[in-house]
């Protein structure tokens, strides 16, 4: 393989490991706001919040990598 595609099916990997990681951390962010006794649209909301939060995060990371390297 050229070295276009592995940096192409490399970003592709990475991606899926980024999408997993901020869906557990917004089912987390909802699960124990949840335990801590909030309602379930305010569970919702926290979880939201946090998922984009780490996807901003993450992406901004991904985004740094792929122009440093």
């Amino acid at each position: 393989m050229d070295t276009s595609s592995t940096h192409l099916i490399l970003l592709a990997l990475l991606l899926a490991v980024v999408g997993l990681f901020c869906t557990l951390v917004g089912a987390a962010a909802g699960l124990l706001a949840r335990i801590e006794g909030a309602t379930y649209a305010t569970a919702l909301l926290r979880g939201a919040v946090a998922f984009a939060g780490s996807a901003a995060l993450s992406l901004a990371l991904l985004t740094f990598l792929h122009a440093v390297l």
